[in-house]
């Protein structure tokens, strides 16, 4: 698991679609609904339909476990939350969807992946630093799957990639409602080329 999330906050079904479309074009396929969202499962389950085959579509801010499984029935893949919640990341894996919960500490790190969580979520990304990434990179499993959340935008996240991040979430910075066609394109595009260019820069260093 690795690339870009595209965090939906607030996305309505009538244009979750249209979003969707755009954030494809600029190869982001990862798309999150936070279950906070005016009628969340529906825009999943519009997602999932529309777009399953080529990007993975799951739940934000899922805290109760009974949640997982309207996730599921939605068409959801991806559980995300905030914290770690062990009854969340087994229901998750028991019922076939990868989990990624939020972790602030080593400690936290560590009781996700021994519940099963497929990836690591730091949480808040902005207050952890690029630097907690690289500290974790020494005592973690190779390759365990580490994104960034929280208070990412283009101007930060090509340091969060250099650090060893698997990828990122952007919320506010990439989506917010109401945003134009016009401005989604220009804030998709320049995350990608931020993403891409802090790949280039690792490879090459």
């Amino acid at each position: 698991m690795n690339g870009l999330i595209a965090i939906l906050r607030g996305v309505l079904p009538d244009d979750v679609l249209a979003v969707g479309e755009i954030l494809l074009e600029h190869g982001i396929r990862i798309i999150e609904v936070p279950l906070n969202s005016p009628r969340p499962l529906e825009s999943i389950e519009l997602l999932a339909r529309r777009f399953g085959p080529e990007a993975e579509i799951g739940a934000g801010t899922v805290l109760d476990v009974d949640d997982v499984a309207r996730v599921q029935q939605a068409g959801g893949r991806l559980v995300l939350s905030p914290n770690v919640n062990p009854g969340v990341v087994r229901r998750s894996k028991a019922m076939g969807l990868r989990s990624m919960p939020g972790v602030a500490t080593p400690t936290e790190g560590f009781a996700a992946l021994a519940a099963g969580a497929d990836a690591l979520k730091l949480f808040p990304a902005d207050t952890l630093g690029p630097a907690a990434i690289r500290a974790w990179r020494a005592v973690f499993p190779d390759g365990t799957p580490m994104f960034g959340v929280g208070g990412i935008g283009r101007d930060n996240l090509g340091s969060f990639r250099e650090a060893g991040a698997s990828g990122a979430g952007s919320g506010s910075s990439l989506y917010t409602p109401g945003i134009s066609a016009a401005e989604l394109r220009q804030r998709a595009r320049a995350m990608r080329v931020a993403w891409d260019a802090a790949g280039f820069r690792a490879a090459s260093g």
